[in-house]
């Protein structure tokens, strides 16, 4: 058996979206250089369409950081991939696919804070506020979405369903 997935947010409305975003970040940080930070692995997919639309110089990171051995939780988080390079000065854009209980973002967040950014921006495509447990907020959420769990356009469920065009709310099956 497979997981049942319903469309919940199309990829006509996702696209549209982005480019709303982008046309406030090109407003936000016109003219100047801009660190974009991508976390891995979700928000790849809404980072590299994000990028696409920018009109300003963008210098790419990536970082992630998990709170996971194996698939047990530590209930301490760790990065596993933290910047490779300095943002010091920067003008700073953290991507992030989905902001539920916050946990990880707050972590992510605060760890790039601690860098010494001129300016530090919080975007994501999703925000989950009702799972939320730490004090985080998006300066840009591209929906706000109810307490379901979805996949696709990077999310995933076991590590499928990343390249769904659309947003999906899953049911999983269990297998006989």
């Amino acid at each position: 058996m497979s997981d049942k997935i319903t469309e919940f947010i199309s990829e006509e409305k996702i696209k549209n979206r982005i480019s709303e975003i982008a046309v406030q970040l090109n407003e936000m940080f016109k003219g100047q250089t801009v660190t974009v930070i991508c976390t891995l692995k979700g928000a790849f997919v809404f980072t590299a369409d994000l990028i696409r639309q920018l009109d300003f110089d963008v210098r790419m990171e990536f970082v992630s950081a998990t709170s996971y051995r194996g698939t047990e939780s530590t209930g301490k988080l760790v990065m596993r991939y933290p910047l490779d390079n300095s943002v010091e000065g920067d003008n700073v854009i953290l991507v992030e696919d989905i902001l539920d209980t916050g946990r990880t973002l707050k972590y992510l967040y605060d760890y790039v804070k601690e860098k010494n950014p001129k300016n530090l921006k919080l975007v994501v495509l999703l925000d989950k506020p009702d799972r939320r447990v730490a004090e985080i907020q998006a300066d840009i959420a591209g929906f706000t979405i109810p307490d379901k769990f979805v996949v696709g356009y990077g999310l995933d469920y076991e590590q499928k369903y990343r390249y769904l065009p659309y947003i999906g709310v899953i049911e999983p099956t269990e297998e006989k």
